[in-house]
Order: structure tokens, then sequence, then C-alpha cells
């Protein structure tokens, strides 16, 4: 990569960082208003975590931001550190893609999620304002809604209240690929 193209990457986690402080907010308040822990907030911005879609949705909310553009921004920058370091699987075990961008002042935002064989998602439980739509295109998922499990297979769907904690699991041998439409109030 030339200097000058490295010099004009931005890098996910300093982006939301600039933009948190720009909007006048410190770490520990925008803690509160996502319902993240500030030890997390802090990896995000450290650049040692890349936040999953939920985490991104609710810092894309309080900061009054597109979504589908800082959710393109982390996919780019993980693929950007998997060459750098040579890796043949992604650092976290899921991967998503935003199938509506540009949607900053939109309520329904959709995805295309993919899970790895026999992994969860990084972070213990997801929560954000709103409801939720998930269908199985390919795979098996395992979603827990609060203390309810539901097990869903290829053409099976689920649809949520997400301020209910939630997580998914991928149980199977292959990769699970799931179409997730959230819609925020």
């Amino acid at each position: 990569m030339s200097k000058t193209r490295k010099s004009r990457a931005v890098k996910l986690g300093s982006e939301i960082q600039r933009l948190r402080k720009k909007a006048g907010l410190s770490l520990d308040e925008l803690a509160k208003q996502t319902g993240l822990a500030e030890g997390y907030l802090a990896k995000i911005e450290g650049e040692t975590e890349i936040p999953p879609v939920g985490a991104m949705l609710q810092i894309s909310r309080v900061l009054s931001l597109d979504a589908g553009k800082l959710l393109s921004r982390a996919e780019t920058q993980d693929r950007s550190r998997q060459k750098r370091e040579g890796l043949k699987k992604r650092k976290s075990s899921y991967a998503y893609k935003t199938l509506a961008p540009g949607g900053a002042t939109m309520h329904l935002k959709a995805f295309l999620v993919t899970i790895d064989p026999k992994q969860d998602h990084d972070m213990v439980e997801y929560r954000h304002e709103g409801e939720e739509f998930m269908h199985v295109l390919a795979g098996k998922v395992v979603v827990t809604v609060g203390e309810n499990e539901y097990r869903l297979s290829q053409g099976k769907s689920l649809h949520f209240n997400s301020a209910i904690p939630h997580m998914l699991r991928n149980p199977g041998d292959v990769k699970t690929e799931l179409i997730v439409v959230l819609y925020t109030p």
C-alpha cells in the first residue's frame, strides 16, 4: 500500500473515537447510552476489537451515524488485517455484509451474517432497541433470546424484540448464513 493511501485509511476504532469526541461524549457517556461496557468500547477504539453488528448499531444510533458505512469500514478493516497477518480465518467467528447501505436515517437495516462452524459470536450477548428478524439461508443456528433457545435450520425464521438480550451460535459442522433484518426506532 502506498504511503498516500495508507495515510488516508482511517481505522474503525479511531473513527469511532473521533466521532464520539466530536459529539462531546466521554467513553463513559457512550457506554451508558449504548449499554456496552466502557472497557469493551475502549478496546474497539483501541483497535483490539472489531464490534459485531449489534454493537455497531448501538454506537451508530448514539452518534447519529449511518451504521452501513461503519459496518462496511469494519469489514474492510478486518479484510486488511487478515491479509496483513496472513490469516486463513477471520479473527472473529462471524462476518457480516450490509445489504442496504446508506440508511443513516432509515429504521430498517438488512445484513447477510455468516457464522463459522462450531462458533459463537464474540460478545456474550447482544441487546439493542427495536426488533430483529432472521432467516436461515444455509446451515443451522441456535438463537438464545432471554431464557428461550430457538434452534433454526435452513428455511426457518425467527422474529423477536431485540431489546431482550440475545446471542447466536452455530452448532453445526458447516458455515451458517443468515439474512438479519433489524428495525430500530
